[in-house]
């Protein structure tokens, strides 16, 4: 029997949210290059598996953190899965932007929290986990408390796990690198020895080159 993070892996490489270019590479808003790609925002545009991810992500929560009072989802990725899912669970919903508005009430968190509220982070995807803390830090500075982040997606890499530790947050993803991978290759979108190389891309992103 499929685990989900094969099942969702295999759902993301049908609808090409998932793009694997060994020796094509693409280049990331921090300047990385990386055989890997992946566009979870893809998913929106088909109403099943849309709906996958809303009622596993809400299962999630559920199971990991049933105390939750709010779902917050990360601006911009993340708004309207952490929007769908707080609907599914019937819970209040915030979203948390990278920065303050710069007109207006100025806000940086939108929606409203209340101070004591147990709250539960929605992320379509962490890489280095940077901005996903962020958020996780100005809900903490809002008085309340961040019990857990759910996320679509993760690379995996030992800077996030580092940073997620550190900052004492519990991650659940619906899928991950290693589950996508495998997937790829079991249906042939790429050969054994593309593994190699995205594993040597995986062990030093920063550094990486063909």
């Amino acid at each position: 029997m499929k685990t989900l993070e094969k099942i969702f892996a295999d759902k993301l490489l049908k609808v090409k949210a998932i793009k694997l270019q060994p020796t094509n590479p693409f280049t990331w808003a921090s300047g990385w290059k990386s055989p890997f790609y992946c566009d979870n925002r893809k998913t929106l545009s088909y109403p099943e598996l849309r709906s996958f991810v809303k009622i596993e992500t809400a299962r999630i929560i559920l199971e990991h953190f049933p105390e939750v009072d709010a779902i917050a989802g990360v601006a911009t990725g993340a708004i309207p899965q952490g929007a769908l899912v707080a609907d599914e669970l019937a819970l209040p919903f915030v979203y948390v932007r990278s920065k303050p508005k710069d007109h207006g009430l100025e806000n940086l968190i939108e929606g409203e929290l209340r101070p004591g509220m147990k709250v539960v982070v929605v992320e379509d995807l962490i890489s280095t986990g940077g901005s996903s803390l962020k958020a996780v830090e100005a809900i903490r500075n809002n008085g309340c408390d961040v019990i857990g982040m759910v996320a679509a997606y993760t690379y995996g890499f030992e800077v996030a796990t580092k940073a997620f530790r550190e900052a004492k947050v519990q991650l659940v993803t619906l899928t991950n690198y290693e589950a996508v991978v495998e997937e790829a290759l079991r249906i042939g979108y790429i050969k054994e020895a593309d593994v190699e190389l995205l594993n040597a891309w995986r062990k030093d992103p920063a550094h990486w080159a063909i």
